[in-house]
């Protein structure tokens, strides 16, 4: 079945090809009442402004034809925006919409009037010859047979006349089977329209129960519980704030999910780690959607979130600094350094498989350096490592050190034994305080290494919070995800542990 456009002075069908391929048509955006008020508000405005724009009598909000279609002509860009982008031009058609157009004068109206008149005059003749011609040859025969009987004289010039109209088709008896088949054409019309009408109500019911099924862009409504058990993020503020700000970013290639469905995707396996095939079943998307989504949107929120976990400069640490950090060592402190390693299958190269093997953990792993600030930010990650390197090694070769300044103070564990080199850099190492071969530490060691425990104990918190927030981070990582991204240094891993870190960041800390 064929698409017509509804725009007034429109004549766009479904068969009309252009120079980028054939015309496109939209149908009118519902209104959702059942997504929360924030969408529901939303969606009213887009349809009001879509009724607006199209102008005609027989289109309200309320009344709309399920058949009426608005066609890519309308529209800067060929189709409709993202209904969540109200400030897009596209969100609404504002193109070639008649009633903005010049409108023809009295001498144009004229000659369009009485072309469509002449072309009703024709086609109503043309639909009236048919049924009528049988009826004038009747009557034409009832004339000869009355002045035959009245004027014998004349019957053999009238006999003459009648045989002329022998060979014409329309005869009585042809005319009742024409209107007997007529009918019966008429009643196989009324049939296929009522069968065609069952059919599309069936078929709006149908993707009425799917749109209930699949997860849509109203799926939080107002519930911040599902929020937090989705996403991580602490409420649907947060959450909104965060997606307005990607969405500007975002390309629009993905035409089977929604930029909100993309994003709730890619949330649901960081959060949950849910397998593919299962969000497959959510969405209503094959497994290989779902792959390919998660791999786009994890490199598209490592490129725009990482600048989530910054440096701070020393007067925001100085306004910021918790006060026990205060009381233990004044405003020095800077940050508070620890490793974590993740799990990972079992490398098939024996040389990748000893590199990546943990003593600590005894399993195979990939091994990061993360750095918070005191009111536990964070605020440095590095890229992984194998499982079998060491702290003090990750710490040399991260970069970790050219972001200190003279006089800061890092607190750290035992493993990380760097002090002259940081010290070449005037700043000071905090570590727990060992014995050496000493039967037992002297009082003063034991007071500050009571103190660096309390406060370097932040640092582990702050990992728990983000592994316990993205459970990705709790599994077993496949080999795929260790290989280096094509064009770039790091890893997908890399990409995704930058990811939740940065997320972590925009919740509440653990401090």
């Amino acid at each position: 079945m064929g698409h017509w456009c509804c725009v007034k002075g429109c004549n766009s069908n479904s068969k009309q090809k252009t120079a980028d391929g054939a015309v496109r048509f939209f149908v009118f955006p519902t209104w959702k009442k059942k997504y929360g008020p924030q969408t529901e508000d939303l969606t009213k405005r887009r349809r009001a402004a879509w009724v607006a724009a199209v102008r005609r009598k027989d289109i309200t909000f309320h009344k709309i034809s399920p058949h009426a279609r608005v066609c890519s002509r309308h529209f800067h860009k060929g189709q409709p925006a993202y209904e969540m982008m109200e400030t897009d031009p596209d969100w609404a058609p504002s193109l070639h919409l008649g009633h903005t157009d010049i409108k023809p004068t009295d001498t144009e109206r004229s000659l369009r009037r009485g072309y469509r008149e002449q072309l009703k005059k024709n086609a109503l003749q043309a639909t009236e010859t048919g049924l009528h011609q049988a009826d004038e040859v009747l009557e034409q025969q009832d004339e000869v047979t009355h002045e035959a009987t009245e004027n014998p004289n004349q019957q053999q010039t009238d006999t003459q006349k009648a045989a002329e109209n022998v060979g014409r088709p329309n005869t009585k008896d042809d005319t009742e089977g024409g209107r007997q088949e007529g009918q019966t054409e008429c009643n196989l019309c009324v049939l296929r329209c009522a069968e065609m009408n069952r059919l599309l109500e069936e078929n709006r019911e149908l993707r009425r129960e799917l749109d209930e099924l699949r997860i849509s862009d109203g799926f939080f409504g107002d519930s911040n519980e599902k929020v937090k058990y989705y996403t991580g993020l602490p409420n649907l503020a947060t959450f909104m704030a965060l997606f307005n700000f990607l969405l500007p970013l975002m390309s629009a290639q993905n035409k089977i999910l929604s930029p909100f469905q993309m994003l709730l995707l890619t949330f649901m396996r960081l959060r949950l780690d849910l397998p593919s095939q299962h969000l497959a079943y959510l969405f209503r998307v094959s497994p290989k959607t779902v792959y390919r989504t998660f791999n786009e949107m994890v490199s598209f929120l490592y490129a725009n979130l990482k600048r989530a976990i910054v440096w701070p400069d020393r007067d925001t640490l100085h306004k910021i600094m918790p006060h026990q950090f205060v009381e233990a060592f004044g405003h020095r402190v800077t940050v508070i350094i620890d490793c974590f390693e993740i799990f990972t299958e079992k490398p098939a190269n024996l040389k990748a498989r000893a590199q990546m093997f943990s003593s600590y953990k005894h399993n195979h792993t990939m091994k990061y350096l993360i750095g918070i600030t005191p009111n536990g930010a964070i605020c440095f990650l590095s890229k992984g490592w194998g499982g079998c390197t060491s702290d003090k090694h990750i710490t040399l070769n991260s970069g970790f050190l050219n972001l200190l300044l003279p006089g800061d103070v890092v607190l750290a564990d035992r493993g990380f034994d760097i002090q002259e080199n940081v010290g070449m850099l005037c700043a000071e190492v905090k570590l727990q305080a060992f014995t050496k071969g000493r039967c037992q530490l002297d009082a003063k060691d034991i007071e500050e290494t009571r103190k660096i425990a309390h406060l370097r104990i932040h640092v582990k918190r702050v990992i728990g919070n983000v592994c316990q927030k993205y459970k990705i981070l709790t599994g077993t990582i496949p080999i795929n995800m260790l290989l280096t991204c094509e064009g770039e240094e790091v890893t997908f891993l890399d990409k995704i542990v930058t990811v939740c870190c940065a997320l972590t960041n925009h919740c509440p800390t653990v401090v």
